[in-house]
């Protein structure tokens, strides 16, 4: 009654007018407005980061009241790195700008919590038993263990106190150790670099225990394989300023101002320096209505755009005509003018290796690593030399290490990249093509699985004996399917000939015009000529989340090295798919991996791991002859892949954990009482066959992880890949697995892989996590421990977007 009476007042009011009538002046109660007002007041502004794997590491204020976030805004006390860059702030999106409602949701993590019927086994058990035993009790009794396991997913769990769930887990550790070995302990947690501190907390617990810590960066498929393969390194690309010094950028599947906002202000402003755009995706994406020219081929198609891209360098800026700065880049920083080795193989030639200084007999006078020295042709000279800064160079030897144009002796050297004016011959070289597959999302062409192209080449007399060499140069040409002259069927006079790798060849398989693709490739060697390798691709998971992905990504780097652009400030390949750069490495590594103790540190890829431990391998459908190049060297080829990858395994190419079907603690203890080194004690069991490893059979339970922590991670929500997989064999939770294992089916089992008719579900004892937030890793764990948010916490945050160390 008393509100309807108040807005019968409501004329009485009013006071007086202003402004002609348009403002009025009431005397109306306004306190209300104080909760609005209030709402913006703090005690405190604090600096702080978000801990988010998306190469922001954005300096953020924090607004405090009574001890509660109520706000934030972007920091804007970022230093000037050069006077002729724009500034690096603003730098934030509206996502980070809304965290702090996050701290207060009714997702937040508050209290140890731990699935009831683990905590009722446990408390029956803890009550006779001493915790080690206790937790024996549970897991070596299958009812009682399959009571919890088979409901992970499915809720129940209760609150826990901290000493009670520390104990379990401190229990459960040591037995495991004990009992199967401490390198069936396993850790997850994802890029170090979005809060360097938190994941050295947990790395360095485990790494103590003699745990083994899983990797990230190749698991996600974030890391570009291409990058390691060509530069064996991970991803060494520059911070997003030097966009700001391109002259032309390629965006080339990556959505900068969606998924780099804090930094797209660097690409906006190049374009109005004058930097030339193209945008190249699928989609009409936010990064498509920035570019001067929007490409877009069919999905999975890049690496055929690549190709063409190259055809057109390749033949315009190499053979046309040769541009000076590429010809000085090619010979000194790239690999163009080294020999390969060629062989035959079914009465064809094809390339094989690259040519060392140990192919010749005298090595060349190379006594210091000849066989990791490679061979190119010295036109002042007229004969084959050994160039400075190759691998061999980089130990033993003082002073030699750089690409510099001279001799191992010291002579100044004039490397010839082409054979052609030079040859003693010119051959018929076979290489693979793939483009014929028949494939359900794009359309393959008629040519055939190998295609014979002619390459320049000279007759080099070896310790073996007479054999063929070409450079990668005149190798690369002919793959390119470039005329020069040589005859041959496969070799395109023009842009318009279907002849794998031509403009027009590409265009029936990405729909990009052939016309496009020309003036695109043009303008980018062009600029690179004119600015010396001032032209730039900006590359994201876009491309990187294909299978194949490095076909795609080589295909790139190919036309970046063809143009000198690689190395050099405003050129080269920027690839960006979350803060890889760790800037403080080489001091953080020693505390992360517990160094000052113990090393090496176990350390398991977790792509070949979670493959294993999945039992994804026993579903594999894909056989080796629907992806085994048709001009593979002789080697065996058979099998299911998991056998390729315990192959790898075995020879030390990956790594392998757990590593041994016996408790690495028995083993050592074995060994001393031989009389033998631990490695001596092991090599000798392998060889004799008493020792086996444990990926010789993921599914024998002497195998299997055991105790497994995921922090800084929702592994099984956002990147769990076969994630039905993980319910079903991991953690024997209800699944979504649909189809059957090649026992069912009749498919190619592993030839070297222990085949079990009863796959087992439910690997795991142990499933914790640790986490802000009820994820869905944390529904389907066994204990869930609730931590500090990014604001909540003293950490450091660095990116490879920028320079800056953030707390």
């Amino acid at each position: 009654m008393s509100h309807i009476l108040n807005r019968l007042s409501y004329f009485k009011n009013r006071v007086s007018d202003y402004s002609d009538g348009h403002g009025v002046v009431t005397k109306e109660d306004r306190t209300w407005e104080d909760a609005y007002r209030k709402r913006w007041q703090h005690d405190k502004i604090v600096r702080s980061t978000h801990g988010a794997n998306c190469t922001g590491s954005c300096s953020w204020k924090i607004y405090v009241k009574g001890g509660i976030v109520t706000w934030e805004t972007q920091q804007t006390d970022y230093p000037r790195t050069r006077p002729d860059l724009p500034n690096h702030e603003p730098r934030g999106c509206s996502r980070g700008a809304s965290y702090s409602w996050y701290l207060y949701s009714g997702n937040r993590l508050k209290h140890p919590l731990i699935r009831s019927r683990l905590l009722k086994a446990w408390r029956e058990a803890r009550a006779i038993r001493e915790p080690v035993a206790a937790w024996g009790s549970i897991v070596e009794d299958p009812t009682k263990r399959a009571s919890y396991v088979k409901l992970r997913g499915h809720g129940g769990f209760v609150r826990a106190d901290w000493a009670e769930v520390n104990e379990i887990i401190a229990a459960a550790n040591a037995y495991t150790a004990k009992k199967h070995g401490p390198d069936r302990i396993i850790g997850f947690s994802p890029i170090p670099a979005m809060s360097m501190v938190s994941y050295a907390a947990g790395s360095r617990y485990l790494s103590l225990l003699g745990g083994t810590c899983m990797s990230f960066y190749d698991w996600y498929c974030d890391l570009p394989p291409a990058s390691p393969m060509t530069w064996g390194e991970q991803t060494d690309v520059p911070e997003s300023a030097d966009w700001y010094n391109s002259g032309f950028i390629m965006l080339w599947g990556s959505n900068v101002p969606q998924t780099r906002t804090p930094d797209a202000h660097f690409f906006t402003e190049a374009r109005y320096k004058g930097a030339k755009a193209v945008v190249i995706s699928p989609d009409y994406s936010e990064a498509s209505k920035f570019g001067d020219v929007w490409l877009s081929p069919k999905q999975g198609t890049d690496a055929a755009l690549a190709m063409a891209f190259g055809h057109v360098i390749l033949k315009e800026f190499y053979l046309d005509r040769q541009v000076d700065y590429f010809q000085e880049y090619a010979r000194q920083y790239t690999d163009m003018p080294m020999l390969v080795r060629l062989i035959k193989k079914d009465g064809r030639l094809q390339p094989d290796r690259l040519l060392r200084a140990s192919d010749f007999d005298g090595s060349l006078d190379e006594d210091n690593n000849p066989e990791w020295k490679t061979i190119a042709f010295d036109k002042n000279a007229g004969r084959v030399v050994c160039p400075r800064g190759s691998i061999g160079f980089r130990w033993g030897e003082q002073g030699k290490w750089n690409l510099e144009e001279k001799s191992a002796n010291g002579d100044d050297i004039d490397l010839s990249i082409s054979l052609i004016d030079n040859r003693d011959d010119a051959v018929d070289v076979a290489f693979p093509y793939f483009g014929n597959r028949q494939h359900d999302h794009f359309h393959g062409t008629d040519h055939p699985d190998v295609l014979e192209r002619r390459v320049p080449v000279k007759r080099l007399q070896l310790k073996e004996g007479e054999t063929f060499v070409a450079t990668v140069f005149d190798l690369m040409c002919a793959n390119y399917g470039l005329d020069r002259g040589l005859g041959g069927e496969w070799a395109a006079k023009s842009f318009d000939e279907d002849i794998p790798y031509t403009p027009a060849w590409q265009e029936k398989i990405t729909g990009v015009a052939r016309d496009q693709v020309i003036a695109v490739a043009r303008g980018f060697a062009d600029n690179a000529e004119k600015t010396r390798g001032k032209s730039m691709v900006i590359v994201g998971a876009g491309l990187n989340h294909w299978y194949h992905m490095d076909m795609n990504y080589r295909g790139i780097i190919n036309m970046l090295v063809m143009c000198g652009c690689v190395g050099q400030s405003g050129g080269g390949w920027s690839h960006y798919v979350g803060q890889e750069k760790l800037r403080p490495q080489t001091g953080w590594q020693p505390l992360a991996f517990g160094l000052d103790w113990s090393r090496p540190p176990r350390q398991m890829n977790s792509t070949s791991f979670f493959y294993a431990h999945t039992d994804q391998w026993r579903y594999e459908t894909l056989g080796l002859d629907e992806i085994l190049s048709p001009v593979a060297p002789e080697g065996k080829w058979s099998g299911s892949l998991i056998d390729f990858n315990v192959r790898a395994e075995r020879m030390g190419w990956l790594p392998s954990a757990p590593q041994l079907q016996r408790n690495p603690l028995e083993i050592a203890k074995d060994a001393a009482a031989a009389g033998m080194e631990a490695k001596d004690y092991v090599a000798r069991e392998l060889k004799s066959g008493a020792l086996k490893m444990s990926c010789d059979d993921p599914d024998d339970p002497a195998n299997w992880p055991r105790n497994m922590f995921v922090w800084r991670s929702n592994l099984l929500g956002s990147s769990g890949k076969g994630h039905e997989y993980f319910l079903k064999h991991l953690l024997g939770a209800s699944h979504g697995v649909q189809g059957k294992d090649l026992g069912q089916t009749g498919g190619q089992k592993p030839e070297e892989v222990a085949w079990r008719e009863e796959a087992p579900e439910g690997k795991l004892d142990l499933l914790v996590t640790i986490d802000f937030r009820m994820s869905t890793t944390c529904v389907y764990s066994d204990i869930a421990l609730p931590t500090a948010t990014w604001y909540e916490k003293n950490d450091l945050n660095t990116s490879d977007m920028h320079p800056f160390i953030h707390p």
